[in-house]
C-alpha cells in the first residue's frame, strides 16, 4: 500500500464524522459533501507526518472550511437557508443504516436545525463542535479567531437560544409513531378535535414547497395548524403514506403513483406534536437519497 492509499484509507474513516460535523454546521447534504471534500484536498496538500491527531486536525479543517461558507451565506441572502428547510436524512422505519446513524447521532432533527440555522456563524460553530461533537473551547477558539473564553460565551448564547426555540423530541421512537399515526388518523377522518387532542398548544407547522410556492410558510399555534385540517386530509387520502424516519425521528413520505410528493417530520415532546415540517419542494426532494425505502 502507498502513503497516499493508506491516507486516502485513513480519511474514509473519519469520513462519517466529518460529514456529521458539516451536515450540523450547514444543514444541507450537498455542501456537507462539498465541505469534507475540500478537507480531503486540504490534507492531501498538507505533510500528514506533521499530523499528530488526525480526527482533530480533519474536524479542525472541516470546521474552517464550514464557517466560512456560512459567513458567504450570510452575505448572499437571497441565498440563506434560513428561508428554507435543511435537508431531511430519509430512511426506512425499521431498518438500520449505519452511516445515517452516525450522521444523525443525537436526534438532529429538523426542527433543531431549523433554530440553528438563526445562529450567527460563529455562535452555530461554537455550538457544534462544542455541545454535539465535544471539542475543547480551546480547540474552537482559533477557528472563529477569539479567545476560549469567548468561544464558550458564544457556545453558550447559542445553547439559550436552542433551548428556549427547539423543543426536545421524546426518545421512544414507538412513542412518536403513536403520535404520528393518530394525526394520521385525524387526517384521514377529517376530525378536528382528534387532531387537536394530538397537537402541542404552542405547535408550529414550518412547509417549504420551493420557490415556487413561495419558499417556506411557517404557522404557529394549535388553533392555526389545526385550521389546515383540509390540507392534511386531502394528503392522507390523496396519497400513498407510509412511515418513514426523518431526521432519526417519526416520519411520513407520501408518494402519488410512485413519485414522492412530500417528507414530514414530527417533533413529539411529551406525547404531543411540537413541531411539523413538511418538504414539498420537487427539485429538492428529486436529490433525496431515498436508498433502501421500500416503494
Amino acid at each position: 500500500m502507498t502513503h497516499d492509499d493508506f491516507l486516502a484509507d485513513q480519511f474514509q474513516a473519519h469520513r462519517p464524522h466529518l460529514k456529521a460535523v458539516a451536515y450540523r454546521m450547514l444543514g444541507s447534504l450537498s455542501e456537507a459533501e462539498d465541505a469534507v471534500q475540500e478537507a480531503w484536498l486540504r490534507l492531501a496538500r498538507s505533510d500528514a507526518a506533521d499530523i499528530g491527531n488526525l480526527g482533530g486536525w480533519l474536524t479542525t479543517v472541516v470546521g474552517r472550511v464550514c464557517l466560512d461558507m456560512l459567513r458567504s451565506r450570510k452575505s448572499r441572502r437571497e441565498e440563506s437557508l434560513e428561508e428554507r428547510l435543511p435537508d431531511p436524512v430519509v430512511s426506512q422505519a425499521d431498518a438500520a443504516d449505519p452511516e445515517r446513524e452516525v450522521l444523525l447521532a443525537d436526534s438532529v432533527g429538523l426542527a433543531l436545525l431549523v433554530v440553528l440555522e438563526s445562529l450567527s456563524p460563529a455562535e452555530r460553530l461554537a455550538f457544534v463542535l462544542h455541545d454535539m461533537f465535544g471539542l475543547p473551547f480551546e480547540e474552537i477558539a482559533p477557528i472563529v479567531d477569539r479567545t476560549p473564553a469567548t468561544a464558550k460565551k458564544l457556545a453558550s448564547r447559542a445553547r439559550l437560544r436552542v433551548r428556549g426555540a427547539a423543543p426536545s423530541p421524546d426518545p421512544d421512537l414507538s412513542s412518536q409513531r403513536r403520535a404520528v399515526d393518530a394525526f394520521l388518523a385525524a387526517a384521514r377522518d377529517g376530525d378536528f378535535a382528534a387532531l387537536v387532542s394530538v397537537l402541542d398548544p404552542d405547535v408550529v407547522l414550518r412547509a417549504d414547497g420551493g420557490l415556487l410556492t413561495g419558499g417556506m410558510k411557517v404557522i404557529r399555534g394549535v388553533a392555526a395548524v389545526a385550521g389546515q385540517l383540509d390540507t392534511f386530509h386531502r394528503m392522507a387520502t390523496g396519497s400513498a403514506t407510509r412511515p418513514a424516519l426523518v431526521n432519526g425521528l417519526a416520519g411520513l413520505v407520501n408518494t402519488i403513483d410512485g413519485r414522492l410528493i412530500s417528507v414530514m417530520s414530527f417533533t413529539i415532546t411529551d406525547g404531543r406534536i411540537a413541531a411539523i415540517d413538511i418538504l414539498s419542494d420537487p427539485e429538492r426532494l428529486a436529490r433525496l437519497d431515498l436508498t433502501g425505502l421500500e416503494p
